[in-house]
């Protein structure tokens, strides 16, 4: 907020949710017209709270500094004032606490993450497992853009996957446990397996919304708790002379398909593969 380009931004209204080891200057920052509201208590933030510090401020631009121990769907769900848009959502992680925050925190994790635009982890080195930081990341929120910062500054070099599967094979062999390791790397990297042939054990669904004569192969996967189950799969369509309906909904069935990267409106872009 100190940086020059910063001043174009108007009057600037940060809520401040919690407190960190650095303080704001208030007194420089109400030069650049920053004000700073303190929040205590969740209960605080409510759509006719934000309605009144609308009125009084009148603000160009707000910042709210979330408490990562509320739950940012809670915040979301607020009724924001007419002339509120939401720009951007940042989250920041310490990669020394990065492990246990995950493993003995996983909602809080999860519900921070699946929202975030961008989510910028710190104090990065040599030690870092980059890669298992963004197999925690993706499978949450496929969108989100993953920065690494050291004491140098950020950190842009490639993250070398290996995956356990031979994706040069004439099959594609997928087990059971890494079937969702290889479904974000095609969602990530399509290309790479276009014109080319996999095998894995798959759930078969599909309903009347999905494009006719079209099916979704997959399975169930877990992004924080066992209540929070989602089913991942891509577009599909049976083998010639058979239909959906020739496949028990929810049944279990050995998958060999044909990829093709081909555009699909469900999936606003390009993305499908072939029974």
């Amino acid at each position: 907020m100190k940086d020059p380009q910063f001043a174009k931004a108007g009057k600037v209204l940060v809520i401040m949710c919690e407190e960190g080891e650095e303080e704001y200057d208030e007194v420089e920052l109400a030069k650049k017209e920053v004000s700073i509201l303190p929040i205590e208590e969740q209960s605080q933030l409510t759509g006719d709270f934000l309605k009144q510090l609308d009125r009084f401020y009148h603000p160009d631009m707000v910042m709210v500094e979330y408490n990562g121990m509320w739950k940012t769907s809670d915040f979301m769900n607020l009724q924001f004032p007419e002339n509120w848009a939401l720009g951007q959502i940042v989250t920041l992680m310490d990669a020394e606490t990065f492990n246990n925050y995950y493993n003995n925190m996983r909602s809080f994790f999860a519900e921070n993450v699946k929202f975030s635009d961008v989510v910028i982890v710190n104090r990065v080195d040599e030690t870092t497992d980059k890669l298992f930081i963004r197999r925690c990341i993706k499978p949450l929120n496929r969108q989100a853009q993953i920065m690494y910062k050291t004491a140098e500054g950020i950190d842009n070099s490639a993250i070398e996957e290996v995956l356990p599967f031979d994706i040069n094979a004439d099959v594609i062999t997928i087990e059971d446990d890494d079937f969702g390791l290889w479904y974000m790397d095609a969602l990530d990297n399509p290309q790479k397996y276009d014109k080319k042939k996999v095998k894995f054990k798959g759930m078969v669904y599909y309903n009347d919304k999905l494009p006719k004569g079209c099916m979704i192969p997959g399975r169930m996967a877990m992004n924080c708790c066992a209540e929070d189950l989602a089913f991942i799969g891509f577009l599909s369509k049976p083998e010639k002379g058979k239909k959906v309906e020739d496949y028990l909904l929810r049944g279990w069935y050995m998958i060999e398909a044909d990829i093709k990267v081909e555009f699909a409106r469900q999936y606003r872009g390009k993305g499908s593969f072939r029974r």
